[in-house]
């Protein structure tokens, strides 16, 4: 069973295209995705996914197990960077240690997505509230890791703009746009969301895949100035991840037994934000480097996830 999935999760085309563009930017091809299209595709995965998730939601009825999966959620994105921050400290400044506790406490939007086209092709279905405890997730990890560089920083010239990027935490465009598409297709009923179906259910797949390769561009370029930083960073970003959702897919059995619903919170809490935290921190907390945080975020990180970490999820909720 644990070969299988491997092997199917390599084989996914959308994998294979991430690949394709770290190999494009080793042999120094001029592949590249122009920057306006792979924002309206970033977009697009967005809206769609909140879409989907929304009208899941509308035929789902509140429940208290929703209600904890919820507060749990929460209680991850507060407790991962909390304890993260303290190792990181220990070889790194405080704004690095902060900015990647930051980081691998919120959520990755894009790993969310391709774990959704993961479960599908497991035959399993995402829950709406899923979607909804995701875009919850993200400004609890900013706020906890603007409060442990602001508790452990002695400087007073580096004092941090606490107000600045609580508000952008919450307002970032890629949190308002899945909310907001959440909430939509919440409210929209069946005859509406039909009309939409085919851009939001048939194109997905494709989408994803073209914004997969322009991620393995992406990360092939930040990873050549990353290894720089010796073997702690490396180390790090791809153990970490992997210990995080294997703790959290056990755990997640007290708050539901449902499969799914424990794959994504192990996936939730094993990916690592390169969208909302760096854009928040780069306000907020300028001192910390991006030329660390968003290569272990991405370039590392979330490869892994995609091809040994949802695999070893799904087997540990399956048989836990």
């Amino acid at each position: 069973m644990n070969y299988n999935l491997l092997i199917e999760n390599l084989t996914n085309p959308a994998l294979l295209f991430f690949v394709l563009g770290v190999i494009a930017v080793y042999l120094k091809s001029d592949l590249e995705i122009p920057a306006n299209s792979s924002k309206f595709i970033s977009l697009y995965l967005l809206f769609a996914i909140g879409f989907k998730g929304g009208q899941e939601l509308s035929h789902e009825e509140f429940t208290l197990e929703i209600g904890w999966s919820i507060l749990f959620g929460i209680f991850i994105s507060l407790l991962i960077p909390l304890y993260t921050f303290f190792i990181l400290k220990k070889k790194l400044s405080v704004f690095d240690a902060g900015a990647i506790a930051a980081a691998y406490g919120s959520v990755s939007a894009v790993t969310f997505v391709t774990a959704v086209s993961y479960l599908e092709a497991q035959h399993l279905t995402l829950n709406g509230h899923m979607v909804a405890i995701m875009a919850l997730m993200e400004s609890p990890a900013i706020i906890m890791g603007l409060v442990l560089i602001s508790v452990f920083n002695k400087d007073e010239n580096e004092k941090i703009k606490k107000r600045t990027a609580i508000r952008h935490s919450f307002t970032n465009g890629s949190v308002l746009l899945i909310l907001g598409s959440l909430i939509i297709g919440f409210m929209a009923n069946a005859e509406q969301a039909e009309g939409i179906k085919p851009f939001t259910n048939d194109l997905f797949k494709g989408f994803l895949a073209i914004f997969l390769l322009d991620m393995g561009i992406t990360s092939g370029r930040k990873l050549k100035a990353f290894f720089s930083f010796g073997s702690f960073p490396l180390i790090f970003a791809i153990l970490i991840p992997l210990i995080n959702g294997g703790i959290i897919a056990i755990l997640s059995s007290f708050v539901t037994e449902d499969i799914s619903n424990r794959f994504m919170f192990a996936v939730l809490a094993a990916s690592a934000s390169y969208i909302a935290v760096p854009a928040a921190l780069k306000i907020s907390v300028p001192k910390a480097n991006p030329g660390l945080f968003l290569p272990m975020a991405l370039a590392i990180t979330f490869p892994v996830n995609i091809t040994i970490g949802m695999p070893l999820y799904l087997l540990i909720v399956q048989n836990t």
